[in-house]
């Protein structure tokens, strides 16, 4: 399929405009919402790997393709999504190495509601060519579908939700809560849900502001990186006291080669520290009472992690 500037979404047939030729929803013809349920139903995934597949043929990246014999991801869809499978590749990671001047996929508290969604999509500044794109969209696809099989009912909270990327796949579970500090970014993730048919209550409100009720469930996103080791443990406490005895929490976290620019510091670090390494946060949730603590990684970028109050 070629590249098409503007286009009505093949599935939900909203219109969209692209930026740029080497935007993956115009060789998709999907719009961004539905570009980010790629996981969930597998029409849409494969448009997106055919779409992705298109792109690089046609050489549109921002950045040069690799060269001839160059390691290319394998993506791998698990029947029914229930279980989680390492992205394989034709060469190790260190055979890769990022380009220069990296973004983090952080969404940092004053990112706009458009470079947030970018972030996800490898758009613009963010994208890091064919092959490394291609290695993200297939790790942000394998993280939605273990979202999406998670046990989650009842009342569920979803905090710092930014655009509502993950939104949808929660709220067909029960019923959702969506915070976040940008009313901005909650008006982006307001359309996402339209766009889908589905309801939620969103609110603006801080992740760090005591808990008003305890709930079933409670999921946090990639923004969780920015969190310093030193809040990690206030965190899982504010966490614990969120749920209800039983209650599940679930966490998508980066890897350090998500978190780690060209020049080896860590990405987006805050005033109280340094960034946290991932692995010190199944210790801090099982520290604030947390039990039954899982993590898995996708492979390079992202740990997802569940427990239960």
């Amino acid at each position: 399929m070629s590249f098409r500037p503007t286009f009505d979404c093949l599935w939900c047939a909203a219109p969209h405009v692209t930026r740029s030729a080497s935007d993956i929803e115009g060789w998709a013809q999907l719009c961004p919402a539905c570009v980010g349920r790629a996981g969930e139903n597998q029409f849409l995934g494969f448009k997106l790997r055919q779409a992705l597949t298109e792109r690089s043929r046609a050489d549109v990246s921002p950045v040069p393709p690799a060269q001839p014999g160059g390691a290319r991801p394998v993506l791998v869809a698990q029947p029914g999504g229930a279980s989680l499978a390492p992205l394989a590749t034709a060469a190790p990671p260190a055979s890769l190495p990022p380009p220069p001047s990296l973004p983090s996929p952080v969404v940092a508290p004053s990112e706009s509601p458009d470079d947030a969604d970018d972030r996800y999509l490898r758009r613009g500044r963010f994208a890091r060519g064919p092959i490394h794109d291609a290695a993200w969209d297939a790790e942000l696809d394998a993280a939605g579908r273990w979202l999406d099989a998670l046990p989650m009912a009842g009342e569920i909270v979803e905090l710092a939700a930014g655009t509502g990327w993950w939104s949808a796949l929660l709220a067909g579970k029960g019923t959702l809560s969506v915070y976040d500090e940008s009313p901005a970014r909650l008006d982006r993730a307001r359309d996402r849900l339209v766009a889908h048919r589905l309801r939620a209550h969103l609110h603006v409100r801080d992740r760090w502001v005591e808990p008003d009720r305890p709930v079933d469930a409670l999921f946090v996103g990639p923004g969780l990186a920015e969190v310093p080791a030193v809040r990690l443990a206030p965190f899982a406490a504010l966490a614990h006291r969120w749920l209800k005895p039983g209650g599940l929490l679930a966490l998508i976290d980066l890897l350090p080669d998500a978190l780690v620019d060209a020049g080896g510091a860590v990405a987006a670090p805050t005033q109280a520290g340094p960034v946290h390494q991932p692995g010190a946060l199944p210790a801090a949730l099982q520290a604030a009472g947390f039990t039954a603590v899982r993590a898995e990684a996708t492979g390079r970028f992202f740990v997802l992690i569940r427990a239960s109050a």
